[in-house]
């Protein structure tokens, strides 16, 4: 993080964290736009941003399955709440099937935020809390509940067997579901988390697999697949490109 380009991020509320993985903001305050690359990192994020030459706009953006370069304009503000996709259906109450890899624009009323919230960070918090805590669902279906907590804590590194098994819920229907809801398929979004923890694990230097990957060949096609570079420039990350992996430094 440098004085013109900074961000931050933090835990949602316990109340929420089944579907909120984090609320972040960032600010280029650069007079020159910042480039940055966006990497699959499993989550479905929502954007309140405005820059002098964006005016407050909301954006919703589905998982990303390949890595991308972006401009974030000249004294761009923005918060993102980042979701886990469990609120696709009980939260957000859509699909982001088709929104692989880009998001839409929502209107500019969508849950009662303004231009002028984004100077305030932890006003930001507590009005997405608060929103968030009011459509939380009276009851979620377990199975996929349940599916989630293990795709996670394993770090996507349960087959999809083994998840189907556990759950009690066929494969084919949890695939089903993935399609509907996210736009691919189970395995497919294990891949990415497996990559996302991978992440943690060059932040700190360690250049070879520490998860389940066949060997040192796959670990780096992975990596290069996903980020677009091999592990090791993925670690030197010039100039904050990876802002995902920049955070994770900073643990």
């Amino acid at each position: 993080m440098n004085n013109d380009f900074s961000y931050h991020f933090t835990e949602p509320d316990k109340e929420i964290a089944d579907f909120v993985e984090s609320l972040g903001t960032f600010h280029n305050a650069s007079s020159e736009s910042k480039e940055v690359v966006i990497i699959p990192d499993g989550r479905i994020d929502l954007f309140f941003s405005r820059s002098p030459s964006e005016p407050f706009h909301i954006t919703l953006l589905g998982l990303e399955t390949y890595p991308e370069q972006r401009q974030i304009p000249s004294q761009t503000t923005a918060f993102v709440i980042s979701f886990k996709p469990i609120a696709v259906e009980y939260i957000l109450n859509t699909s982001v099937a088709d929104l692989l890899n880009i998001g839409k624009e929502l209107p500019n009323d969508f849950w009662g935020f303004k231009a002028e919230d984004l100077q305030d960070f932890e006003l930001c918090c507590q009005h997405a809390t608060q929103k968030i805590k009011a459509l939380l669902p009276e009851k979620t279906d377990e199975r996929k509940r349940t599916l989630f907590e293990l795709i996670y804590s394993s770090k996507g590194e349960m087959s999809v067997k083994e998840l189907s098994e556990k759950v009690g819920w066929s494969s084919r229907q949890i695939n089903r579901y993935f399609t509907k809801q996210l736009g691919l398929s189970l395995k497919a979004y294990s891949t990415i988390l497996r990559f996302r923890a991978s992440l943690e694990h060059i932040a700190k230097g360690k250049l070879f697999p520490e998860l389940n990957y066949t060997d040192q060949n796959h670990f780096i096609k992975e990596i290069k697949k996903f980020s677009g570079v091999a592990p090791k420039e993925l670690s030197k990350n010039k100039n904050d490109r990876f802002v995902l992996l920049s955070v994770l430094k900073e643990k």
